[in-house]
């Protein structure tokens, strides 16, 4: 394996983990565009139980990140 692509794939992957992280951080400050209360967001609340599916911000989420990697992979 080549060391300058390890080394570029080490830095990629701390970067992303930043952004993640950020978004993490300042997305319930900011209300970062109400992802985990969108519409189709499963969210069932009992007297003593409470449990939360947040299955249309995982579909969003998972479609940005696909199109990021992939632009990515064109840029290589």
């Amino acid at each position: 394996m080549d060391t300058q692509f390890l080394g570029r794939a080490l830095i990629g992957l701390g970067l992303l983990i930043v952004v993640a992280g950020l978004v993490v951080y300042f997305g319930g400050k900011i209300g970062f565009f109400g992802l985990g209360k969108l519409p189709g967001d499963v969210q069932v609340e009992r007297e003593n139980f409470r449990f939360y599916f947040p299955i249309t911000t995982s579909i969003i989420v998972s479609v940005i990140l696909t199109l990021l990697l992939t632009l990515f992979a064109k840029l290589r």
